[in-house]
C-alpha cells in the first residue's frame, strides 16, 4: 500500500501547461497544491525528446510565457535545450519545484460524490485526495511505435526518437528511419551525414516551408532587455503574423495555394533530381497534415547515401525491413518518427466521475467531447490544459494554455466564492460547443484537403485543432459565465 496525501488542487505533468497553472496557483496565494511528475525533472516533452536537431517550429519569443519572457534566446527558433532550460529556470524563480511529486504517474482519478473529492492513484499506489485535478498532460508524450509483422525478431537498434537512444553510435551504420513528420525532418539532416546508408520510409509527404530562422544579434538582446515593452512589441508582431495564417486553415483553401506555391519553389532549389521531387510532392491540400519548416532536409534526402522509400513497409525480418513491392533494405538499426498517440492519449487512464461514469469509455464512444477543451460534463472538478479542440496548427500553444489557465483560475474561485463542493459543466452546453466547433471544422483544410492525419480521431472527427483565431479563443475564456455551470452544493 502507497501513501494518502491530502491537498486543494492535484496539478498533472510539469510541461508549459503543468507549470504554467503551478505559477497561477502560486500567484494567486494558493500552498495547497502538489504537481505529479512521472519523470525526475520537469520539462514533459522538451525534457524528454532530445533526438539531435530537437528544435522549436514556432519563435522562441513567442512559444514562451507572457509573464516570464526571455531576453536571451539563442536564436528565434530555439533547441531543445535551451527551452527545458527555461522552464527549469521558471521552476526555480516561481517556487514551484517544492511542490512538484516526482517519480508520481498518475493511473486514475475516483470522484467520490460524499466528499466531493478526486482521489488520484499513482503508479507507484499512492493516493492524491483533492477538491480539484488539473491535468496538464499534454496529448504529445507517449510514442506511437506501429505494430510491424516481425518487429520483435530484429536483431539490430530500434528507438523512437521520443527515446533517443545517445549510447547507441550511429556512424558507419545502415539506418531505418521510419516516418517524416516534424521529428524526423529535424533529426534526419543531423544523422545523414554520419551513417553509411540512410533509407526513409515515407508514407505520405509533408508539405514543407523553409525555416525563417536566425541567431537572435547581441543588439536585440540587449534592447530587449533594457527598453520595457521591447520585446513585448516583437512578440505582438510575431502573434500577428501567426495569427493572419488561421485564414487559409479555416476555409479559405485558395491562400493556401500561396503557400504551396512557395513550398514547392522551396523543393526545387534544393532537390535537382525530378524523381526524388515526384516522390516528395504531396497530393493533399497544404494544411491537411501539419505544415513543417525546414531549410536541411531536402538536402539530405538528395545526399548519395540517403534513399526515399514510397511503397510503405510491409514486415521486417532479422537485419532488414521488407517495403510493399517486395524490396529488401538491410539496416543495422531502426528508428521510429512516427509521433504520438494523441486522439487516444487518454485510453490507459481510468478515471471514473459521477454515476460511475468512465472518461475513457465515454470519449471512445462518443469521439473526445469537452467544454472549451476545459471541463467535462459529468467530471466535476476536473479540467483539461491543451484539452481536445485547442490544438494549433498556426500559432503558439502557450497562448492557448495562458487562456486556459486564467479560466481554471477564476472556476476554481468561482466554487470557493459560493462555498459550492464542485462545478459541473451542464451538458447541453458541452454539446452546443462540440456542434459549433465541428461545424467550424467540417470546412477547414483539415477536413477538406484530401489527407488522413492525426488530427482526426478513429471516427473520421478533427478532436485536435481549435478551428480559427487564437484571440477568438481568448474571449471566449476570458469570463467564466456561471450559467454554464451546475453549481454542486
Amino acid at each position: 500500500m502507497g501513501e494518502r496525501y491530502e491537498t486543494g488542487v492535484v496539478v498533472v505533468g510539469t510541461g508549459f501547461s503543468g507549470l504554467g497553472m503551478a505559477i497561477q496557483l502560486k500567484k494567486t496565494g494558493r500552498d495547497d497544491f502538489v504537481v505529479l511528475e512521472k519523470a525526475q525533472d520537469v520539462g514533459g516533452t522538451w525534457r524528454d525528446n532530445t533526438y539531435p536537431g530537437c528544435a522549436c517550429d514556432v519563435q522562441s519569443h513567442m512559444y514562451s510565457f507572457s509573464f516570464e519572457q526571455n531576453p536571451d534566446w539563442s536564436r528565434s527558433f530555439s533547441p531543445q535545450p535551451e527551452i527545458w532550460d527555461y522552464l527549469r529556470r521558471v521552476t526555480e524563480k516561481y517556487g514551484v519545484r517544492d511542490h512538484v511529486r516526482f517519480g508520481a504517474e498518475m493511473v486514475g482519478a475516483r470522484w467520490d460524490a460524499e466528499e466531493s473529492r478526486w482521489h488520484v492513484l499513482t503508479r507507484n499506489g499512492d493516493e492524491y485526495v483533492a477538491r480539484f485535478v488539473v491535468s496538464g498532460m499534454g496529448a504529445l508524450h507517449i510514442p506511437r511505435i506501429p505494430e510491424l509483422p516481425g518487429l520483435p525478431d530484429f536483431r539490430g537498434k530500434v528507438f523512437h526518437s521520443a527515446e533517443w537512444d545517445h549510447d547507441y553510435d550511429l556512424r558507419g551504420k545502415r539506418v531505418a528511419v521510419i516516418g517524416t513528420g516534424a521529428s524526423s525532418i529535424q533529426f534526419v539532416p543531423r544523422i545523414a551525414r554520419d551513417v553509411a546508408q540512410l533509407t526513409v520510409f515515407q508514407r505520405t509527404p509533408p508539405w514543407i516551408m523553409p525555416k525563417p530562422d536566425h541567431a537572435m544579434p547581441q543588439w536585440a538582446k540587449r534592447l530587449f532587455r533594457l527598453v520595457p515593452g521591447a520585446q513585448r512589441l516583437y512578440r505582438d508582431a510575431i502573434y500577428w503574423m501567426l495569427e493572419a495564417r488561421a485564414i487559409g486553415f479555416n476555409g479559405r483553401l485558395g491562400l493556401m495555394k500561396a503557400g504551396e506555391w512557395v513550398a514547392r519553389k522551396h523543393m526545387t532549389r534544393q532537390v535537382k533530381d525530378p524523381e526524388l521531387r515526384r516522390k516528395l510532392t504531396p497530393d493533399y491540400t497544404m494544411g491537411c497534415k501539419r505544415v513543417l519548416i525546414s531549410n536541411d532536409y531536402y538536402p539530405a534526402l538528395a545526399r548519395e547515401n540517403v534513399h526515399v522509400v514510397t511503397e510503405g513497409v510491409t514486415h521486417v525480418r532479422e537485419h532488414s525491413v521488407v517495403a510493399a513491392d517486395g524490396t529488401e533494405h538491410e539496416v543495422d538499426a531502426i528508428i521510429f518518427g512516427t509521433g504520438f498517440h494523441v486522439t487516444d492519449a487518454f485510453d490507459e487512464l481510468d478515471v471514473i466521475g459521477l454515476d460511475q461514469k468512465n472518461l475513457s469509455k465515454e470519449w471512445r464512444q462518443r469521439g473526445m467531447q469537452t467544454y472549451k477543451g476545459i471541463t467535462v460534463s459529468g467530471f466535476p472538478n476536473l479540467f483539461f490544459l491543451l484539452g481536445p479542440n485547442t490544438g494549433l496548427g498556426h500559432n503558439s500553444v502557450v497562448f492557448m494554455i495562458e487562456s486556459q489557465i486564467r479560466y481554471v483560475t477564476e472556476a476554481i474561485e468561482m466554487v470557493e466564492r459560493n462555498e459550492a463542493k464542485a462545478l459541473n459543466v451542464r451538458p447541453e452546453v458541452q454539446d452546443d460547443f462540440n456542434e459549433r466547433v465541428q461545424h467550424k471544422l467540417v470546412k477547414g483544410v483539415w477536413t477538406q484537403g484530401g489527407c488522413k492525419s492525426w488530427y482526426l480521431d478513429a471516427m473520421g472527427v478533427n478532436r485536435t485543432v481549435w478551428p480559427g483565431f487564437t484571440w477568438r479563443y481568448w474571449l471566449e475564456t476570458r469570463k467564466v459565465d456561471p450559467a454554464d455551470f451546475e453549481l454542486i452544493s
